[in-house]
């Protein structure tokens, strides 16, 4: 049986994971993830019980009960980069003896939820409404750095985007994949959802111009108008694609609600972007415990 060296599996001496400082008893079944640190305890506020806070880095984590449910809120910080290292930390935590360094024989699927942040691309997608997304769009490249199954990604929907935007080739070659339906038949059902851009950076990648010249400024444009089969895009941020790749190959579900702070396409930004914030809290949490 395949054994983890310690410098690819590193655990601190108190037996937890290098980055996040959790063990798999501080984790629940269901796991909520965030950007912002301060919105871990906006979430875990609605507990009526906090078993563990624990925070290393930008990672800080509450686990505890809502009603009869038992959740973890984790900060990710922003990027796919940490999203890498948070699902395949939380993975090992559930999937990998650390004290053998070897894989469990028994897998453990997580239910993962983000609760996000976004900019909306279409016009008619009003600011401090949530949206959920059906498909992650991924222009950051991480998926390509792992062996997948092709049928993990939305080939022929990647491909007509390539085509329609003429995607350059100097460019990480986009892929796509769908979030879990499940996730969404529970909590997303009333939602607006479509298909989520995940760039790998805020400004250039998302079409802003500050000082810099854009190498392609027509982008936003075209991926606004690209449509298959009924789908277009509906947002930007900056995790999903990351979350729903590895999520697929490792086993979990996973999805995406995001709060839509600004619309890009009307040049709007919210008022109070945090009330919004915390009404799509309370919306998701219900469903996922019950009113």
């Amino acid at each position: 049986m395949r054994k983890f060296k310690e410098s690819e599996l590193i655990i601190n001496p108190d037996g937890s994971l290098y980055h996040l400082n959790l063990r798999p008893e501080h984790i629940a079944g269901t796991v909520i993830v965030v950007g912002d640190q301060q919105r871990v305890s906006m979430i875990s506020g609605y507990f009526d019980k906090i078993e563990h806070e624990i925070i290393n880095r930008e990672f800080r984590t509450h686990t505890g009960y809502c009603k009869n449910e038992r959740i973890t809120v984790l900060s990710t910080g922003i990027g796919t980069d940490n999203i890498d290292i948070v699902l395949n930390e939380l993975d090992a935590a559930v999937n990998i003896d650390l004290e053998k360094r070897i894989p469990k024989e028994k897998h453990t699927s997580l239910n993962i939820i983000r609760l996000g942040t976004s900019g909306a691309l279409q016009p008619d997608i009003p600011v401090d409404s949530f949206v959920a997304s059906r498909f992650g769009l991924g222009f950051d490249g991480l998926l390509h750095f792992y062996r997948h199954d092709d049928a993990l990604t939305e080939g022929a929907m990647a491909e007509a985007f390539v085509k329609h935007t003429a995607w350059s080739d100097k460019l990480s070659a986009p892929y796509i994949v769908p979030a879990s339906k499940s996730l969404l038949d529970k909590i997303a059902p009333e939602l607006r959802q479509g298909i989520t851009a995940t760039a790998n950076g805020f400004f250039g990648p998302q079409g802003r111009e500050l000082r810099i010249p854009l190498a392609f400024p027509e982008m936003n444009q075209k991926i606004e108008s690209f449509r298959y089969e009924n789908q277009r895009i509906i947002n930007f941020e900056m995790e999903t694609s990351a979350l729903y790749a590895l999520g697929k190959i490792l086993g979990h579900h996973t999805l995406t609600v995001c709060d839509v702070i600004a619309n890009r396409s009307r040049k709007e930004y919210s008022k109070d972007y945090k009330k919004s914030v915390d009404e799509m809290i309370r919306y998701v949490l219900d469903r996922l415990v019950g009113s």
